[in-house]
């Protein structure tokens, strides 16, 4: 598990390395380069579970054999969740007290508020975005080594569930606050299990859930709309 993880790691933030080497040296804009990256990884994906890494006893479905008993993350204890929730917890612990209490830290903080603000400081902002696109990389990735470990075990097509969309919406509830984004990771990972029980139970679309998320979004795109600006009426100067 440990390697598993420190490869994962290391692919993933090879891979978040791309885009922010090409807004360096070719000024591209790396949420396009990102969402288009997205496309060719689900690609790559494809060519393994369809082909090379394709389980002769699958039945023809796309998937890989199931891991070993050493490469799964097991539970905890007797309960039904596994040790991959703790390791989300004391990742998102760290990284909240990295950005609060370190230099490097109040860096990226201050960059992202300002960036003008962060050059004329002396801030070497680019090499910072370059950090943080390598980071984000490695822990999206070991966040996929979480799910393909300890919640199906093996590789296939549907590991991708739109979990990058959702982060969005986590990340605009959380306040972009690592320490908030967990509780509103909580809030959505119960609102997805729920709307699968509504379906088994009650026939309810699949794309409930995602009309949910959409609308928590636009209610906090909103307030923050209203708490950021006010509405003043212009008078003429002989009305006053």
């Amino acid at each position: 598990l440990p390697l598993m993880i420190t490869m994962a790691a290391v692919a993933g933030g090879l891979w978040g390395f791309i885009p922010a080497f090409l807004r360096q040296k070719l000024k591209t804009n790396e949420i396009i380069v990102t969402l288009m990256m997205n496309y060719i990884a689900i690609l790559i994906l494809d060519y393994l579970v369809y082909g090379v890494w394709k389980d002769p006893a699958s039945f023809g479905f796309p998937m890989t054999a199931e891991f070993s008993e050493a490469a799964i993350v097991s539970k905890i204890g007797t309960t039904n969740y596994s040790w991959g929730l703790v390791h989300c917890l004391v990742l998102g612990l760290i990284f909240w007290v990295f950005i609060k209490y370190s230099r490097l830290g109040f860096e990226i903080k201050a960059s992202g508020d300002n960036v003008r603000a962060a050059r004329y400081a002396g801030i070497p902002y680019d090499r910072l975005v370059m950090l943080v696109m390598v980071l984000s990389g490695a822990l999206a990735a070991w966040a996929g080594f979480l799910e393909a470990s300890s919640t199906i075990n093996r590789l296939q097509p549907s590991i991708m569930a739109g979990y990058g969309y959702t982060a969005i919406v986590v990340a605009w509830l959380a306040r972009l606050n690592p320490f908030y984004i967990g509780v509103a990771s909580f809030l959505l990972a119960g609102l997805r299990v729920g709307v699968e029980g509504l379906q088994l139970d009650l026939q309810v679309p699949a794309a409930f859930g995602g009309i949910i998320e959409g609308l928590i979004l636009l209610t906090v795109l909103a307030g923050g709309l209203f708490t950021s600006y006010r509405i003043v009426v212009a008078r003429k100067a002989h009305e006053r």
